[in-house]
């Protein structure tokens, strides 16, 4: 299926005033951990996945969040690779990549958006 055909579905991950600041927090949908994070510096929502690829561990909630230049990025709390909060990109010169997902504010609560 290409992903013109596939549809978003939102779910409400948290309300706005639970959010940590400046640092992330994990969700559970489903069968998936996913790591929030508000970027209030940037004022920016940002969704990835928790599982940090280069050894599996579900921490990149845990990480420290930052800039690479323009790029929103999070650092896993126990290696330290980095990965771009926009795209996934590992920034830390490795081929690994995390995935993202949409994130939208409304009337109060932070939505995550899940394709299928």
């Amino acid at each position: 299926m290409s992903d013109l055909k596939k549809t978003t579905d939102w779910f409400a991950a948290c309300k706005v005033e639970d959010a940590v600041h400046n640092g992330g927090v994990c969700i559970k949908y489903e069968n998936s951990q996913i790591a929030l994070f508000y970027f209030t510096r940037r004022n920016e929502w940002y969704a990835t996945q928790n599982e940090c690829p280069h050894r599996r561990q579900m921490a990149l909630s845990r990480g420290m969040i930052g800039s690479a230049g323009e790029e929103p990025k999070i650092a896993c709390p126990f290696h330290k690779k980095t990965f771009s909060l926009a795209t996934g990109e590992c920034l830390s010169g490795g081929e690994c990549a995390i995935k993202t997902y949409p994130v939208k504010v409304e009337n109060g609560l932070v939505y995550i958006g899940i394709k299928n």
